[in-house]
């Protein structure tokens, strides 16, 4: 696993350290985002590319833009050039990059950021650039101003010039820590207007106080005030969501204040994996962005100093994280909801569908699982995913959605009859007519059989009592597994308390690890990773074997 060369584990630490103390102190925010009957700033009269119109992100040609993608660490990774076109291929339609303005790590310089800039557009991406080097102002020394973010702004003028179609500045990263988070403001509104004055006509995105989790309510109490002093409109706000937003009640409260007064906002930055600071609620943020249309981020490709993050394992897109499951084909996920920009072909004036997708075939069929295949659909401007659906007599039901002609469905009844079909859809949301359809019966039970596997266990990271681990399961065989059972045993009396990507059950040292609906089935050469904090004594011996479906793994 890469270690990234910064340290982002310290600022996302610190955030997650204050999950309860919001609740703890009971301190609430009065809403001051103004009445829900007010109505956000109206664009300027001549919106230029992504704009602002009554509270949502629009395109240049009035179309809605929901943000469905992921973050990049560029500025610690410049050498990753392949990445953006592997997050698109996931089926993002936009990534945050994270850039440096020279204060706290290497400057990237104008002609580094426009080949970010032809690297998303080549790749159908929207492109949101932010300067990380503010990351926790007041409290941690070493951050930046938002004052100094704005010159380097400035300075790429002529890079950004004419892009605004493609491009979101995102002025600083989490540009203030927690202390006196009250004087964020006043530097929030003064580098919009800094950038407004300089001729900037691009949509700026402004990150929250709190390390961007706003616990305190500072954004949400000032947001109207730093709306309005952009004079353009043309401005949206954006939550980080880690550990502090731990509830349903806390991140629909959230997202519902800005909604109700009219006010742009995105979830910038979240994150799912649970830890020692508490476990962020992905479930309720993903699901309310959806219900909402409002636009998510997730934290982030791969290279994150807390490897818990990755959504790639090690800049590999065949080896996504359980996390990297859950964001890119779990529920409200990218490649269920994610839409390509109209910008790079789609429009209103696009209203053909694709041919329909060839007559689905199905393989490796175990007793609750099928992998399906089929021959990819055409369409003028392009494909952009498939939606395989259930049929039944009653009409069909959502199965699976993907961004290739292969799909594995999960979840299934053993011995029992099912029928499956695809629709494809185009980047305006047009949609094919229906495949043929295939018949499939499951397996009678038992899961995969003798399954070949192998198991990498580490430690990530220990603290007095306790402590947090990685399994990695690789199918080694050439059919999937699944549904799989793991299991393993504890020297040290080691109990886990947490785990994602699994359920486990212990008894004593021995561990039972069932799949969640996102790790049921691990493709032929694929992986997926279980994360899990749990207490310890004074020793923490690694589990030296490993079982899958009652077949010994072998260990790496």
């Amino acid at each position: 696993m890469r270690t990234a060369q910064h340290p982002l584990a310290k600022s996302k630490s610190l955030a997650r350290l204050l999950a309860g103390l919001a609740t703890l102190i009971g301190l609430v925010v009065v809403g001051a985002l103004c009445p829900s009957v007010a109505l956000a700033q109206a664009p300027a009269a001549q919106a230029v590319g992504l704009h602002i119109s009554d509270g949502r992100l629009l395109e240049g040609n009035g179309n809605d833009f929901v943000m469905r993608g992921v973050n990049h660490a560029h500025t610690w990774y410049p050498g990753e050039t392949q990445s953006l076109a592997d997050i698109k291929a996931k089926g993002a339609n936009t990534v945050r990059v994270v850039l440096s303005d020279g204060h706290r790590w290497s400057e990237n310089s104008p002609a580094d950021v426009a080949a970010v800039v032809a690297d998303c557009k080549a790749n159908r991406l929207i492109c949101v650039l932010e300067v990380h080097d503010t990351t926790g102002y007041g409290e941690d020394a070493a951050a930046g101003t938002l004052d100094h973010a704005a010159d380097y702004w400035i300075g790429l003028k002529d890079v950004l010039a004419g892009e605004e179609d493609y491009v979101i500045v995102n002025i600083g990263n989490e540009p203030w820590g927690n202390t006196d988070p009250a004087g964020w403001t006043a530097p929030t509104v003064a580098a919009v207007e800094k950038l407004r004055a300089a001729g900037f006509q691009h949509t700026i995105m402004v990150d929250a106080p709190n390390w961007g989790q706003d616990w305190q309510g500072v954004m949400k109490a000032n947001a109207r005030t730093v709306y309005d002093a952009d004079t353009t409109g043309n401005l949206i706000f954006s939550i980080h969501m880690y550990s502090v937003y731990d509830t349903a009640q806390e991140i629909t409260d959230y997202l519902n204040a800005f909604v109700d007064a009219g006010l742009p906002l995105v979830i910038g930055e979240f994150g799912g994996p649970a830890d020692q600071w508490g476990d962020p609620d992905e479930d309720t943020m993903m699901a309310a962005a959806e219900r909402l249309d409002l636009g998510y981020l997730a934290w982030s490709w791969s290279g994150n100093t807390d490897p818990v993050l990755d959504l790639a394992i090690d800049f590999d897109p065949s080896r996504l994280s359980s996390w990297g499951e859950r964001i890119f084909n779990g529920a409200n996920g990218i490649a269920r909801t994610s839409r390509e920009a109209t910008v790079f072909g789609g429009g209103p004036g696009d209203t053909r569908a694709p041919t329909a997708p060839g007559t689905p075939a199905a393989t490796a069929v175990t007793d609750t699982s099928v992998t399906l295949g089929w021959t990819a659909a055409t369409d003028d401007v392009g494909v952009t995913g498939y939606d395989v659906v259930r049929v039944a007599a009653g009409g069909e039901t959502p199965a699976v959605a993907s961004t290739t002609s292969t799909a594995t469905v999960t979840g299934l009844t053993p011995d029992t009859a099912y029928t499956f079909a695809v629709y494809a859809r185009d980047a305006a949301g047009n949609r094919s007519a229906r495949s043929a359809t295939v018949d499939v019966t499951t397996d009678e039970g038992g899961g995969t059989p003798g399954a070949a596997c192998s198991v990498g266990y580490r430690v990530v990271g220990e603290w007095p009592g306790g402590f947090q681990g990685e399994i990695a399961v690789r199918n080694t065989g050439t059919a999937p597994i699944g549904p799989w059972t793991l299991t393993f045993a504890f020297a040290d009396g080691q109990r886990i308390t947490n785990m994602w990507g699994g359920t486990p059950a212990q008894n004593g040292g021995t561990v039972r690890v069932t799949p969640a609906s996102y790790t049921a089935t691990v493709p032929a050469g694929g992986t997926v990773t279980l994360g899990f904090t749990a207490g310890k004594g004074a020793s923490n011996t690694a589990p030296t074997a490993f079982g899958l479906n009652g077949a010994a793994c072998a260990t790496t």
